[in-house]
């Protein structure tokens, strides 16, 4: 791996992780900022991998203007049937595996869910200012074709999973209800489902090279958990279902006639 590749992950890891204990930590614990201000925060920090990436462009991306690189990462065609296929794909998982939790602990399916402490206006606005926006032009938009052009197609979207995932680390110690031996299971979902979800993204913008499919499919997981209101168990079953997304896709992959294995 390229050393401003090397480079351009670890900045985006301690930007991110300085802006969510620095700036989010500051604000909760000293300042005691009401939950709607933390909400903008947390937004704000998920744009970190952006943020790195515009500002240390010319060392990133020596060739190109901004203009061009967003001109390429939106240069694809879009499709109406694929991009709607990955959104259903994206948000089946979730609404198949709380139908599988509501199955086994005997709850109505509509428990699960609420709409929580913001309206469902505010809810859409934050899940699209956030990560969908903010990370992709730095991990879909910038990482995703340097590990494609190096790898194959399978290992190179396990690494942007893996990549992608560990970067989270301090989301899992600071922002989650799990604690103890729970820690476990819900970092490891993270990982396969971050995972699975990369390798959603790979294989819609394979051949349809557009940013718009990693921005829709990462806005469709997002959204659901603005309502989502589960335990332990739901990540462990999320896990299995993203394992199978994974084979399903690279078994179609191969029979469309590109071999998961061709590098």
């Amino acid at each position: 791996m390229e050393t401003k590749i090397k480079k351009y992950v670890v900045l985006s890891y301690l930007v991110f992780w300085f802006m969510v204990l620095g700036i989010c930590g500051t604000a909760s614990m000293v300042f005691h900022c009401p939950p709607v201000v933390m909400r903008i925060l947390s937004n704000v920090c998920a744009w970190a991998p952006t943020i790195v990436l515009l500002v240390g462009f010319k060392f990133f991306c020596p060739k190109e203007t901004v203009k061009d690189f967003y001109k390429r990462a939106f240069g694809g065609r879009i499709s109406a049937l694929p991009l709607v296929m990955a959104a259903f794909i994206t948000m089946s998982a979730t609404m198949i595996t709380v139908f599988a939790l509501s199955q086994i602990q005997g709850r109505e399916f509509g428990s699960y869910w609420s709409l929580g402490a913001y309206p469902f206006w505010a809810s859409l606005l934050y899940s699209v200012t956030s990560g969908p926006t903010g990370e992709e032009s730095g991990w879909r938009g910038y990482l995703r074709p340097y590990l494609n052009g190096k790898y194959s197609f399978f290992k190179a979207t396990v690494i942007q999973g893996v990549i992608w995932a560990f970067w989270h680390t301090v989301l899992w110690l600071v922002d989650s209800d799990f604690m103890g031996i729970q820690m476990i299971p819900y970092v490891v979902s993270n990982v396969v489902v971050m995972t699975g979800l990369c390798f959603i993204m790979n294989f819609f913008m394979e051949k349809h090279d557009n940013l718009i499919y990693g921005i829709v499919i990462h806005f469709c997981f997002n959204f659901l958990y603005c309502f989502l209101q589960v335990d332990i168990w739901f990540y462990v079953i999320l896990s299995a279902v993203y394992v199978m997304i994974i084979a399903m896709l690279c078994l179609a992959r191969k029979m469309m006639g590109s071999s998961v294995f061709d590098r």
